[in-house]
């Protein structure tokens, strides 16, 4: 499918941008001013993001990390994917698998989504993934536990994998390319992000992670350079509470800990070994006694009542001054390994530390994010519901 190399220009803070979506088709670019509320004017990471290269740009060509075979056939090239592995790919990737849930959102930010055959996303359980990408409905869902099998009757060109999935060497062995995905804090999610649009190939989707990664890093800078003032000792703990039955938290070493910390926070976890939904006693959670929770996940506005009115919660610092709060859900959760993760730091900072962060205007960030990046115009009604975590009408 032809697609229409962009011009990207990020006018002092960001731009609004619109490009080719989700539904794969044309879309013509407009570029203005979008009024972000944190301060960017020296940020240096948007300077130089200012022009995002078109198709006869070598620095998009010099930065695709891809390599084209040397048989006469030209129809493989070889990427690298987040695990280093070099591996062999289709000239022209038409048939994607996907079997990390949060990356599934990753391809259709790079306009890749009506290429998935197989997703672990459902209508049912990521309900704003597919209001916004309807192309979701043309893959099939594979379970949690999905059977390679199934897998490969949806006959993928190409398979992405969490490196943690266990049946990474069954597919590669079956001859069927394997490209690893994987991430556990911001720098090492815009490289997972950058060899996604390498291993997809083509120009749409390199540009798209260009100009996502730029945005990320404004923000972080941005965010960084107000939350920095904040003394350690002075820092809100942060609880990220993914369920109370059992009762798990997201440990340390992790995303969720970097995203807490960029807003001014500590994890108050951060001890916890083994990294996120780790199950823990209530013993331990009085002993860190947070100053904020965050519900996410499988606690959500529920469960946050039974906080509140729980006698064993009102101990907490955080529900005896009213810091009890549900993350925000989109096309994926926030606060995971998903794309919306740059969301996540700008909501976060002003949730955790509301007084220094009061220009951040969450609204109109997440307007202009699923604009840019899904193709999607969301109503004032829509961003509230996404805030909080409420499925679509």
């Amino acid at each position: 499918m032809n697609k229409k190399s962009i011009v990207i220009l990020f006018v002092a803070i960001t731009t609004v941008l619109v490009f080719t979506g989700c539904t794969g088709e044309k879309i013509s670019q407009v570029a203005q001013d979008n009024t972000t509320g944190v301060s960017t004017s020296n940020d240096k990471n948007v300077e130089n993001a200012t022009h995002v290269s078109t198709s006869n740009d070598k620095n998009v060509e010099n930065a695709t990390n891809v390599s084209t075979s040397n048989d006469n056939s030209g129809e493989t090239r070889i990427v690298t994917d987040s695990a280093g592995r070099q591996v062999t790919v289709p000239l022209k990737v038409e048939r994607v698998a996907d079997t990390w849930m949060g990356h599934n959102e990753v391809l259709a930010m790079l306009g890749a989504d009506d290429r998935l055959v197989a997703t672990m996303f459902s209508s049912k359980k990521r309900p704003w993934a597919y209001k916004v990408c309807p192309a979701y409905y043309n893959a099939v869902t594979l379970s949690p536990t999905y059977d390679v099998e199934a897998l490969l009757a949806t006959k993928p060109d190409v398979v992405f994998m969490p490196s943690r999935d266990k049946n990474i060497e069954k597919v590669s062995a079956l001859g069927v390319p394997v490209v690893e995905v994987s991430f556990t804090d911001f720098d090492s999610m815009k490289k997972c992000f950058s060899d996604t649009a390498n291993a997809l190939g083509d120009e749409e989707a390199l540009e798209r992670s260009q100009i996502y990664n730029a945005y990320l890093d404004s923000k972080l800078e941005s965010v960084r350079n107000i939350s920095s003032r904040i003394p350690y000792d002075e820092r809100p703990k942060v609880l990220h509470l993914v369920s109370l039955s059992p009762l798990c938290v997201d440990g340390g070493g992790n995303i969720i800990s970097d995203w807490i910390e960029a807003a001014g926070g500590i994890n108050a976890a951060e001890e916890v070994k083994g990294g996120i939904m780790q199950e823990v006693s209530m013993e331990q959670i009085l002993k860190w006694n947070p100053d904020v929770i965050i519900l996410s996940v499988n606690a959500k506005s529920e469960e946050k009542e039974k906080i509140m009115n729980s006698t064993s919660w009102k101990k907490v610092k955080a529900v005896q001054n009213n810091k009890v709060f549900v993350n925000p859900e989109g096309a994926f959760i926030w606060s995971r390994a998903g794309a919306e993760q740059a969301l996540q730091i700008q909501w976060a900072a002003k949730t955790i530390n509301p007084d220094m962060f009061q220009s951040i205007d969450i609204n109109n960030e997440t307007k202009w994010f699923y604009k840019t990046f899904f193709d999607y115009e969301l109503t004032d009604e829509d961003v509230q519901k996404i805030l909080n975590a409420q499925a679509p009408d």
